[in-house]
Formats: structure tokens, C-alpha cells, sequence
């Protein structure tokens, strides 16, 4: 049985607006009982509202389907510091990760400063983070996207506000989502996937595909998103499928055919 790790922007919707054939193929998988998450590096919302915002699109999924990187990062944190401690900037989605993942949220003395992406930064907020990390608080980034889409264009992301902070205190920071291997081995263990039962699908090379490839899983490259076919020439690395979108795909077709390249690849 193979499971899917799948992107949401310029996947499954582009703004506001529902990419034509995703439903079908999220239905598809859900017919024939195929594992899935939704992963997404927007550490904003909840499960439970992406979960809301997907069904509004006509995608009906329970947040069980939805992995974030404020999730990712909140567990990941919990290994490292049982009961710890954080300064955040950031919103809802990522407070209410850490609260339920036995961390507390305060404005003295942290065991580590995370960052996710936000509409609230100021330069006081900034400011009380750098002092934060110099008295020796590890800083923690739910990703490094540099910007964030959104249904009016972009804005930057928390990568910019992480680069920002590790240019002014000397330090780097260590990312959980999006290539990183924390977000997507976890994401692979949620559903039970071994690494070669385990397929993303993604719109972004950086992110996604470079994610996938790292940890050996297959990997399938969207163009209803932000890469065009010409931008492949220029990575080191690439997808194992490239389709126009997400309705180009079949669940039933590609278990057959991926299950002949793994056995395929096997006899070599």
C-alpha cells in the first residue's frame, strides 16, 4: 500500500480558489482507502481550521488529514525539553501546538525562541527575541519559506524574520518544516508509510521535491504552482514524475505503475 504526503498551495487550491480535478483525486484516495496527509509549512492555523478551509474548497477531510509545521515543531520540541518553555512569534496554530504538547508560553527566560509566520511583528518583538537568544535561548524556526502567499500576493514569511534575527544575534537557527527531514519523517510515521510506500507531491522544488528526495521517497512535481518545466534545468535534482496538476493523477494507476518501478529498480 502506498501513502501521500501532499502540499496544499498551487496543489490542491492557488489563493482562494480550488484547483480543477483535486477533489476528485482526494476522493479517489479516500474510496480506495489510501493513507494521506495534507503538510504544509503555514504555521498560522490549526489542523482543525485547515481542515474547515479545505472543506469550504469542496475537499472533505477531518483534521486527522492535516500535518503543519507548528505540529512538527511543537513535537519535536517536546522530545528535546519535556514540560519546556518558549518565546513565540507567531499566531494560533502554532500557540496551540506547543499548549498541547505540554509547553508553556512566556516573555522571560525561555528555553527557546520560535518563530513561525505572523502578522503581529514589530521591531519590539524583534528586539525582545534578540535579547532572549543572547541570554541563551535556542532559536527554533517552523521553516524558513522566505515569503507566504497570499490571496493578495505575498508577504514576507518566517524565514525572513528568522534570517533577520540570526544576522542580528550571530546565530542559526534549526528548522523543523519543509525540507527538513524532522517534518517529513514524522509525517511518513503518522501514517505508518515505510520510506518506499511513502509519495509527496508537491508544487515547489526547495521544499517538497528536495524533501522527498533527501529521505529517498518518490516524488512528484506539480506545475499548477509556482514551478514552471523550464526551471527544472536548474536543480541538482529532480522529481520522479512531473504532471501538469494534481488531476492528472490516478491513485489507482500510479500504485500499479510505482509498484513496477520499485520492482523494476529491485532487479537492477
Amino acid at each position: 500500500m502506498l501513502g501521500y504526503l501532499i502540499d496544499m498551495d498551487g496543489v490542491i487550491y492557488r489563493g482562494g480558489h480550488l484547483i480543477p480535478g483535486a477533489d476528485r483525486f482526494i476522493r479517489g484516495l479516500r474510496d480506495a482507502d489510501i493513507p494521506f496527509l495534507f503538510l504544509t509549512n503555514n504555521s498560522q492555523r490549526t489542523r482543525r481550521d485547515v481542515a474547515v478551509k479545505l472543506g469550504r474548497l469542496g475537499i472533505d477531510v477531518e483534521e486527522e488529514h492535516v500535518f503543519t509545521c507548528a505540529m512538527a515543531t511543537a513535537r519535536y520540541l517536546a522530545r528535546q525539553k519535556p514540560g519546556g518553555t518558549a518565546f513565540v512569534i507567531g499566531e494560533g496554530g502554532l500557540l496551540t501546538a506547543l499548549h498541547q504538547n505540554g509547553f508553556s508560553i512566556v516573555d522571560k527566560d525561555p528555553d527557546y525562541v520560535v518563530v513561525g509566520e505572523g502578522r503581529t511583528l514589530n521591531f519590539e518583538l524583534a528586539e525582545a527575541a534578540m535579547g532572549m537568544i543572547l541570554g541563551g535561548a535556542r532559536l527554533i524556526a517552523t521553516n524558513m519559506d522566505p515569503n507566504c502567499p497570499t490571496q493578495h500576493g505575498s508577504r514576507p514569511g518566517c524565514g525572513a524574520i528568522v534570517a533577520m534575527l540570526e544576522a542580528a544575534a550571530g546565530v542559526k537557527a534549526f528548522s523543523v518544516g519543509k525540507p527538513s527531514p524532522v517534518m517529513l519523517r514524522a509525517a511518513r510515521k503518522e501514517l505508518g508509510l515505510s520510506t518506499d510506500q511513502t509519495i509527496v507531491i508537491g508544487d515547489t522544488m526547495e521544499t517538497d521535491i528536495l524533501g522527498g528526495v533527501q529521505l529517498g521517497y518518490k516524488t512528484i512535481l506539480v506545475l499548477s504552482g509556482g514551478t514552471r518545466r523550464e526551471d527544472l534545468a536548474r536543480y541538482a535534482f529532480g522529481p520522479d514524475r512531473v504532471v501538469d496538476s494534481i488531476a492528472s493523477l490516478d491513485p489507482s494507476e500510479l500504485e500499479r505503475e510505482l509498484a513496477a518501478d520499485v520492482l523494476l529498480e529491485a532487479a537492477r
